[in-house]
Formats: C-alpha cells, sequence, structure tokens
C-alpha cells in the first residue's frame, strides 16, 4: 500500500506572530521619540486570519477591513496618533476606535520606524531611483544601515530623475524646483513631510531634494541654494512602501491572509 502524504501543518498565527514579524521589518527603536507606534488596539493572543496594510485608517479602509473580516490593520499614519480621552463615536478617531474593536481587529504602526529601517520607504525610494553610494542623512547606531533619510549618487540628470519618480511611485502630479544646470548629482529623499530633514540634505551636498511636501520658503531657500526639489505629494511618497510591506509580511505569515488596501486614496486630485 502506498503511503498517504500528508499535507505540512502550518499553525494558525496570531496578533503577536505579526507583531514579531512587523519589529524584524523595522524595529521600533528606530522610531522617532514623539511617534505613536507597535501594537495600539487588540489583543495579541488573538488568531490572525487576516492583515490588511494601508498608509491611513480612513472610514473607507474601515469598511474594507470589517468587510473582509480582517484581524489586523497595520497603517503606516497611527490611530490614534497621539493620546486620545475619549473613544465616543462623537469623534473622528473616537468612532474609528469603536468599530475596530467591536469588529474585533486589532491596530499596529511602524510609522517613522519604517520610514528609517535598512528595508525601509525611503530606503525604497533610494533602490527604486538607481540611486549610488546610498547612506542614510541621519545615520542610526544600528549596524545595519539604518538611518533618517537617504541620499546617493543620482544615474543621470534631473529630467530622468523625475521619469524615474512617476515610474516609481505613480503620482497624480509631480511638482518641482527645477535646477537650472538640469543636472541631479547627489540626491537626497524624505518621505512624507520631508521638511525637518531640509538642513541635513543640504549639509550633505544633495543638489536634489525628493520628498512628498515642502512649505513653500522652504522651496524658496533650496533654489536660492541651487537645489532641485521633487515634490511627489504625501500620500504618494509613502504608499507604494504599503504594498511592499503587505508582500514582507505574506512571507513571514504562511498561515495568514495579507494584502495591502484596494479602496485607499490620495484624497488630493488635480482640478
Amino acid at each position: 500500500m502506498r503511503a498517504t502524504l500528508r499535507p505540512e501543518f502550518v499553525p494558525m498565527p496570531t496578533v503577536a506572530s505579526a507583531v514579531e514579524a512587523l519589529q524584524a521589518i523595522a524595529p521600533l527603536e528606530l522610531a522617532e521619540e514623539w511617534d505613536n507606534v507597535g501594537l495600539l488596539a487588540g489583543d495579541p493572543a488573538a488568531p490572525l486570519a487576516a492583515v490588511l496594510t494601508c498608509l491611513t485608517l480612513t472610514p473607507d479602509v474601515i469598511d474594507e477591513a470589517v468587510a473582509a473580516g480582517v484581524s489586523l490593520v497595520v497603517t503606516h499614519h497611527p490611530l490614534p496618533f497621539r493620546g486620545v480621552k475619549s473613544r465616543s463615536t462623537e469623534t473622528l478617531d473616537g468612532s474609528a476606535l469603536w468599530r475596530l474593536a467591536r469588529a474585533g481587529i486589532a491596530v499596529y504602526s511602524a510609522h517613522t520606524a519604517y520610514d528609517t529601517a535598512a528595508g525601509g520607504i525611503n530606503q525604497q525610494w533610494a533602490e527604486a531611483l538607481g540611486l549610488r553610494n546610498v547612506r542614510p542623512l541621519v545615520p542610526s547606531e544600528r549596524p545595519d544601515g539604518a538611518g533618517v533619510g537617504r541620499i546617493g549618487e543620482g544615474p543621470g540628470g534631473f529630467g530622468e530623475l523625475v521619469e524615474s519618480v512617476s515610474r516609481a511611485a505613480n503620482p497624480r502630479a509631480l511638482r518641482a524646483v527645477v535646477p537650472k544646470d538640469g543636472m541631479s548629482g547627489p540626491v537626497a529623499v524624505a518621505c512624507g513631510s520631508g521638511g525637518s530633514l531640509l538642513d541635513a540634505a543640504l549639509a550633505a551636498g544633495c543638489r536634489v531634494f525628493l520628498t512628498g511636501e515642502l512649505g513653500f520658503h522652504e522651496c524658496l531657500r533650496c533654489r536660492s541654494h541651487g537645489v532641485g526639489v521633487i515634490l511627489t505629494g504625501h500620500y504618494a511618497s509613502e504608499r507604494f512602501a504599503m504594498e511592499t510591506l503587505a508582500q514582507r509580511l505574506a512571507e513571514r505569515l504562511p498561515g495568514a491572509k495579507v494584502s495591502a488596501s484596494a479602496v485607499e486614496r490620495d484624497p488630493l486630485e488635480p482640478v
């Protein structure tokens, strides 16, 4: 009689399994002191059937999570971001947390830890743009290359860089401070709102500063220094990395279904 081969048993992961995987991808000690990261709501011992990644926990993403029966939402932007005194449905954050709790959905955020990690959002930008000799703008004490922001040598001129940015993040609209010579040179990257890293980028000798959003006077400052700026919009500068995060989690959580939100959209549209 031929022996019947049984499929290998894969135990059901828990929320704690996902937390462990997330902290391997983006160690929480990399997060900024002001940030709110880690498991923000939920039971670590709860079974993990499905995970949804998103940039921001908006009402439509919560609808999606509830309808899909997910056990955990991994949101880049924390909810709550700051301390809340009430979880009443009379407030936007309170209503969101109440709905998630009633549906048994846990919430986790890595935020600035994922920005900064060795394989985090800024490093993904550097790789997508083909930068060489990449290093953090503000190094961490970790030996794995983690740090705040990135800077590296651009592979071509400013126009080529703009094309690479468009391919990498598919932004709805790019805005730019165009350098007079059209050359890129060293390119600094800071996803999201990158104004706090502008001093470090200029000190490091960048010729182009890529970020999601930057203030008017900061753009004028860059132009006065002859430094180009590429603004993708906050959403486009980070949303693509939620897809990457879902893929990495799926590899580490074979017993769970992991996907990025299919309904999330940039709130700003060209008109």
